[in-house]
């Protein structure tokens, strides 16, 4: 039986269901089929919003592939820019507590219904713009974010938000497909006293597209 927010989702967008293949295991998604149809003038003018959310990026796949390989039990968990729900999905099965976060408040609502889906239960959203990250978020185990570099702005904005909601032993878990903003990040981290411990390369191959997606481990320096 549909849950009452796919009904509605449905109603309201053009969607597609997709299955993702991810570390041996089967991730159904509903996300609209065509995320140029979000684009509103509106959201552009007011701050140059993209609904980059509703596509599946390879470095989302990446990231849940590793989010898969972690062991979540016990620890929290926050991601910065949820889109559809692919990470959130795998790090719910890892057993982490997940606060999946975006500036898109249809994101979270897709994100919700697929972690429903294919974690058992929902995940907590919240509506995070990383320009002004709320006082009472908390701080957390783990911080996630893949592929968020594709703005100039965006660098010092991840990097404070990393270092304002990680938690004391924490770390953050970034993955970037070679973004070139990205050096900028390192920077913008080093700044803050956040130092990049591990670098995890993998390949994306799914037809044509081929992509080399690496993924950062970020902690405190001196720990």
């Amino acid at each position: 039986m549909k849950h009452a927010l796919h009904s509605r989702l449905v109603r309201e967008f053009d969607t597609i269901e997709e299955v993702f293949t991810i570390g041996g295991r089967e991730f159904l998604l509903v996300r609209p089929r065509n995320a140029d149809d979000l684009i509103t003038e509106a959201d552009y003018v007011k701050d140059e919003r993209l609904p980059y959310w509703a596509d599946i990026w390879p470095s989302s796949m990446m990231l849940a592939e590793r989010l898969l390989e972690e062991k979540g039990a016990g620890r929290t968990l926050i991601e910065l820019g949820c889109g559809s729900g692919l990470c959130a999905c795998a790090a719910a099965l890892s057993g982490f507590d997940v606060l999946a976060t975006d500036y898109y408040d249809d994101a979270l609502r897709f994100t919700e219904l697929n972690t429903r889906v294919n974690a058992g239960s929902a995940a907590k959203t919240m509506h995070v713009d990383w320009s002004a990250i709320p006082a009472d978020v908390g701080t957390f185990d783990v911080v996630l974010a893949a592929d968020v570099m594709y703005e100039p702005r965006y660098p010092a904005m991840v990097a404070s938000a990393i270092e304002r909601l990680m938690a004391a032993g924490g770390q953050a878990i970034v993955a970037d497909p070679g973004r070139i903003a990205f050096p900028d990040f390192i920077a913008e981290c080093s700044a803050r006293g956040l130092a990049i411990t591990d670098e995890d390369v993998r390949a994306f191959r799914s037809g044509e597209i081929q992509q080399t997606i690496t993924i950062y481990r970020i902690l405190r320096q001196g720990l």
